[in-house]
């Protein structure tokens, strides 16, 4: 039984060169059909995104529990609309990238990030199409695929990286990106919910982590019981 598991567990980046390609095959068809083409990155630049975003902005009035949040349609008026034209190139050129990416197994699972944002983003305006599965897609490569770029360019690139790079700098870039993503879910739940809402559950995850740390919950597992 064991000597099946082992064998199996030698497919894994197979199965995962094929989740890859199902995904890139989605982002680089979505990419390309934009780029060049008339209200994207083509003149009028930006005309597509703005009709895009006010649409989501119709669907944000309807009833109590609208199919867009109130706080992404404040988002939409204050940050994307301006920026309709950037915002045109960053998702064409961006669709494209991930895609890239995904099919060449380089820097897969940040790649796999930017997909599953570029997904939120969608979801969050409102429109599901193929956005649902290849967030699973996204997200399973994420928290599950520390193997899946070995059939592809990071089977190289991280061995050599791993060896070049100090052990220290790898640690402070994932120091960084921890506080990026605490900063940046901060952020969302503030704008998700109202400033008591927030301030009561943070209040809340103080009070917990306070408890944790004094019955020894967050001391490293080597370091539980001792003194």
């Amino acid at each position: 039984m064991t000597d099946m598991r082992t064998s199996l567990w030698r497919f894994e980046p197979v199965a995962w060169l094929f989740v890859r390609l199902v995904l890139a095959v989605e982002w680089v068809r979505g990419g390309w059909e934009k780029v060049g083409d008339p209200g994207w990155t083509a003149s009028p630049v930006g005309a597509a995104v703005n009709g895009f975003l006010n649409g989501a902005i119709e669907k944000s009035t309807a009833g109590p529990h609208p199919e867009v949040p109130h706080w992404y349609h404040r988002l939409i008026q204050e940050m994307f609309l301006p920026n309709a034209d950037l915002f045109a190139y960053l998702v064409a050129y961006g669709e494209l990238l991930v895609g890239f990416a995904l099919a060449v197994g380089l820097l897969t699972r940040f790649a796999a990030l930017a997909g599953v944002t570029l997904n939120l983003a969608f979801l969050w305006a409102g429109t599901t199409s193929t956005n649902p599965p290849m967030l699973l897609l996204g997200l399973g490569l994420i928290v599950f695929g520390q193997r899946a770029g070995r059939l592809g360019l990071d089977g190289w690139l991280l061995p050599w990286l791993r060896e070049r790079v100090p052990a220290r700098a790898r640690q402070l870039g994932r120091e960084a990106l921890f506080l990026a993503a605490v900063v940046a879910g901060a952020w969302l739940a503030l704008v998700a919910a109202d400033w008591t809402t927030w301030l009561a559950l943070a209040a809340l995850a103080a009070a917990v982590a306070l408890v944790a740390a004094r019955t020894g919950l967050l001391a490293p597992t080597g370091n539980r019981g001792s003194r």
